[in-house]
């Protein structure tokens, strides 16, 4: 009855559930690219030094252990209420599972690989993009999954410093003790959350599965 009553509202309320739902989006969109365009390219740097990458995963992870609440507090004074604060907190949540999963994914690359590429003349870019890139994807794609995920539900938090999005709802739900409109907000999360699960999921099988060839391969 609640659930049916909070798809009314909805219905009801088009031009404010849709613009929430907007803003829930972007703000997991620019935060988790942002993230991944940082993640990936410092997991490949980092991930042939055990110190390094070492140091990069344990100061990210210091960063993701700090409540996203607290984040969000502390980017006020700088970047103000609204949008921006809440990608940094999304921002720092999205980093460590992406950065762990590219650092595991090329230091499990097979070594005798690397090995043919460099004897066949491949730069270290080029082996980066031809040889490691495609065989760390699927670990990529399951960081990238575990990332979408956290910053969906934690996007709800971007609420308490005016950020907008689905967390809106939940929170006067709460102080209001609406339960359906608490759903209002609540239900879409959730729902993204597992399209996020899954289809992260087919596509990591799909990745898992292809072939890599060398330069020069038929």
């Amino acid at each position: 009855m609640e659930l049916f009553e909070a798809f009314h509202w909805a219905i009801d309320h088009p031009v404010m559930f849709w613009t929430a739902l907007y803003q829930h989006m972007m703000m997991c969109l620019v935060s988790l690219g942002v993230g991944a365009a940082s993640a990936i390219p410092l997991g490949f740097l980092v991930a042939h030094s055990r110190r390094a990458s070492f140091v990069a995963i344990n100061i990210a992870g210091a960063f993701r252990s700090i409540p996203s609440l607290a984040i969000l507090a502390a980017a006020v004074p700088f970047l103000g209420i609204g949008f921006w604060p809440s990608v940094l907190a999304l921002f720092v949540l999205a980093v460590p599972p992406i950065l762990l999963n590219t650092v595991v994914g090329v230091a499990e690359v097979d070594s005798t690989i690397t090995d043919a590429a460099t004897g066949m003349g491949m730069s270290r870019v080029q082996m980066a993009l031809r040889i490691e890139l495609p065989l760390a994807l699927g670990p990529i794609i399951s960081g990238v999954k575990i990332a979408t995920i956290q910053v969906i539900g934690g996007a709800a938090l971007a609420s308490f410093v005016g950020g907008g999005g689905l967390g809106d709802f939940i929170s006067a739900g709460i102080a209001l003790m609406d339960m359906p409109r608490l759903l209002v907000g609540a239900v879409p999360i959730a729902i993204m959350a597992i399209a996020a699960e899954i289809g992260f999921s087919q596509l990591e099988r799909h990745v898992s599965h292809a072939p890599v060839k060398l330069a020069g391969e038929e």
